[in-house]
């Protein structure tokens, strides 16, 4: 089955391109079975790449998924049109309001890694989110500083500043190859990471009832699931394209910043080579895992979320 997007959404050209099954409202109208109702509240500054990431991913298993774009109520993005923002997006004031309630919620990383999490124009309303997804989500994924935010929030563990940013594609061990999540996955797997803090294994192993599923000698945990309170925790980047890491390098370059070239991630580390994408294949099986695992769990009747 394919994933329910807007006709006019960007992605939904994007995808049909590449061959993802996407699907108008129409004809999802004349299909007689419920979607999966997955939101994806979208923290990055380039909301129409992260929306192609995130529905490339989670549109590209067989069960038909409607996709809802969420944002914070009061902040107002610099880096995308108000027009697209008005057309695709509710505030999450709307999205409470109606009492809504979700299979899957996804919430994305976002540029503020330096920032204390109280320092956060939108924090209040953040941990608002958190709480509200106890009671009317399913299954949450909290990505990068998303996911950082959500396990400090509920476990109080801390984000740690590095003396220099962890930026390229790191190898991770499969560290519970019987988990549902894990399903499918090598003993080993290549995953982009770009941020400058890290969360730390011994703080994570120090709470009872969180389990690291994917872990690095060289950039530590990436992978943690949270049975309690029904959330996968992910720090790195599995979403990225090919040309992410690329974009961020040639951003930096371009402004003079001091940046590092992205370990792992070039041919023969030389910038002027095209990078190679070695993680495609686990991004599939990660997201097709966590929306397999969520079909199998929710109840039929959304109502019943929560409850």
């Amino acid at each position: 089955m394919p994933i329910k997007i807007p006709e006019d959404l960007p992605a939904y050209d994007v995808l049909t391109r590449e061959g993802v099954m996407v699907m108008s409202e129409d004809q999802a109208a004349r299909q007689d079975i419920r979607p999966l109702r997955i939101g994806l509240l979208n923290l990055m500054p380039k909301k129409i790449q992260t929306e192609n990431q995130f529905a490339r991913l989670i549109g590209a298993t067989p069960l038909q998924i409607e996709l809802s774009l969420i944002r914070m109520s009061e902040h107002r993005t610099k880096n995308t049109a108000a027009a697209h923002m008005e057309s695709f997006y509710r505030p999450f004031s709307e999205v409470a309001d109606t009492g809504e309630r979700f299979d899957g919620l996804i919430i994305t990383g976002a540029p503020i890694e330096h920032l204390d999490f109280t320092d956060v124009t939108y924090w209040d309303e953040l941990q608002a989110v958190f709480d509200w997804t106890q009671s009317h989500v399913h299954s949450t994924f909290g990505v990068c500083w998303g996911g950082m935010a959500m396990i400090n929030h509920f476990h109080g563990v801390q984000k740690h500043l590095l003396d220099h940013k962890a930026f390229g594609c790191f190898r991770h061990r499969n560290m519970d190859p019987a988990s549902p999540y894990l399903r499918g996955f090598s003993d080993d797997c290549v995953i982009p990471v770009s941020r400058w803090t890290e969360m730390r294994r011994t703080e994570i192993e120090a709470v009872p009832g969180l389990k690291i599923l994917l872990d690095s000698d060289e950039v530590g945990p990436c992978l943690v699931e949270d049975p309690r309170h029904g959330a996968l925790y992910i720090f790195n980047h599995l979403e990225y394209d090919s040309d992410t890491l690329k974009q961020e390098y040639d951003r930096d370059v371009a402004s003079g910043t001091p940046i590092a070239v992205p370990c792992n991630y070039y041919p023969g580390d030389d910038p002027s080579r095209p990078p190679q994408n070695r993680w495609r294949s686990h991004a599939h099986l990660l997201y097709g895992n966590w929306i397999n695992q969520i079909y199998q769990t929710t109840p039929f009747d959304l109502h019943s979320i929560g409850r």
